[in-house]
C-alpha cells in the first residue's frame, strides 16, 4: 500500500489505472497526463491527507498479521514471502506496480461461495483502511466486491506479476477485519493492458491530451476562448435546456436551506447544542475563522498586496435567456 516513493513520470502503477479508465474517484486522464508529461504543479499534500498517509503506514503491518492470524486459525497455511515489492512488466518496460505483501496460501478457502484448494501457490496481498463511513463501497466479504478503481488496481499488478489471485485485507475502522478475493481474468486484465498501453504510446509519448471526461478537464483543456461561434445539435441544445432548469432548482433549494437555517438559529438562541428525545441533532458553536481582510491590505501596505495578488483569466460559462 505505501512503497518507498519513486519517480513515477516514467512508468504508469496500480494506482494510475483508474484514472486511465475514467474510474479514478481522485484523477481524471487529463489530470494524469498533465502529471506523466511534467505539466502539472507538485501536488501539495494537506496535513489531512499526510495523517492518513502516515496512519495507512503505521497499520499496514498490523492489518497483515491480523490476515496471517485469521487464516491460520481457519486452517489455512500461510507463508509470507515478501513486502512492498516493485514489479516491471516483461512486455513493457513503462507498465509497473507495488504489492503490499505476497504469500503462500496452502489449504481450502471459500472463495464467492466456492470452495478453492491452495497448494502453496504464490499470491498477491493488498492492505486497505477503509474509514466506516466509507464501508458501504465494499461489497459482500469473501467476494471480489472491491471498489472498481481498487479492482483495477488489482487486476493491473495479478497481470503483471502472472499470478492468479489478490487477497484484499480491509480494515474497516479500528476493529472489522474483512477479506476479499480478487481473481485473475484474462479478458479483463487485456482490456486494461490495451487501454493502458494506448494512454502511453497516444497521449504521454505523443504528447497529445486525451479527451476530457468532466467539467473540470473542459475548463483546464479550453481555458482559452478563440471568439468564435458554433451551432449546438439537438442533444447540446437539450442540455443547456435542463441545466437552465437545474440552476432554477438549485435557487430554490439555496432559498430554502437559508429559511431552514434562520428557523432553527433563531429557535437555539445562544444554545450550542440542539436535541431530540435526549439525543443531539444539531450544534451551533463557535469556531475561529482566519482570513485575510484583503481591502484592508491593500490600503496599509499596498506594495505587499500587489506583490502577491495574482490575476488568472477564466472562462465562465452563462446561460442566455431563452427567447
Amino acid at each position: 500500500m505505501n512503497a518507498p516513493e519513486m519517480n513515477r513520470l516514467g512508468f504508469i502503477g496500480g494506482s494510475d489505472v483508474a484514472a486511465i479508465l475514467g474510474v479514478s474517484p481522485w484523477k481524471t486522464p487529463h489530470e494524469l497526463w498533465l502529471q506523466k508529461t511534467g505539466r502539472a504543479p507538485r501536488e501539495e499534500i494537506t496535513p489531512e491527507q499526510q495523517k492518513r498517509f502516515d496512519r495507512g503506514h503505521r497499520l499496514e503491518p498490523v492489518v497483515l498479521q491480523m490476515l496471517i492470524d485469521r487464516l491460520e486459525d481457519e486452517g489455512i497455511e500461510v507463508e509470507l514471502v515478501r513486502t512492498n515489492e516493485r514489479y516491471t512488466d516483461a512486455e513493457h518496460s513503462f507498465l509497473a506496480c507495488e504489492i503490499d505483501f505476497e504469500l503462500r496460501v496452502t489449504g481450502e478457502i471459500e472463495i464467492a461461495g466456492e470452495v478453492v484448494q491452495f497448494s502453496g501457490e504464490h499470491i498477491n496481498g493488498d492492505c486497505k483502511t477503509v474509514h466506516p463511513f466509507a464501508a458501504k463501497k465494499w461489497g459482500e466479504e469473501g467476494t471480489d466486491e472491491v471498489p472498481i478503481d481498487y479492482a483495477a488496481q488489482f487486476m493491473h499488478g495479478l497481470g503483471i506479476t502472472g499470478r492468479d489471485f489478490c487477497i484484499v485485507a480491509t480494515l474497516i475502522g479500528m476493529d472489522d477485519l474483512l477479506i476479499y478475493w480478487v481473481k485473475r481474468d484474462q479478458e479483463t486484465i487485456d482490456g486494461i493492458r490495451s487501454r493502458v498501453v494506448e494512454f502511453w504510446n497516444e497521449c504521454v509519448l505523443a504528447d497529445v491530451a486525451p479527451d476530457p471526461i468532466d467539467f473540470d478537464d473542459c475548463k483546464a483543456i479550453y481555458a482559452k476562448s478563440n471568439g468564435g461561434s458554433i451551432e449546438a445539435n439537438t442533444e447540446i441544445r437539450d442540455a443547456v435546456f435542463n441545466l437552465i432548469g437545474v440552476k432554477a432548482k438549485i435557487k430554490i433549494l439555496e432559498a430554502s436551506e437559508e429559511e431552514l437555517s434562520y428557523r432553527i438559529t433563531a429557535y437555539m438562541q445562544p444554545n450550542a447544542v440542539l436535541t431530540a428525545g435526549g439525543n443531539t441533532i444539531a450544534t451551533w458553536k463557535n469556531q475561529n475563522d482566519t482570513r485575510i481582510d484583503q481591502k484592508l491590505l491593500k490600503d496599509d501596505a499596498p506594495d505587499v498586496y500587489a506583490k502577491y495578488s495574482r490575476t488568472k483569466e477564466i472562462r465562465v460559462l452563462r446561460l442566455s435567456k431563452i427567447k
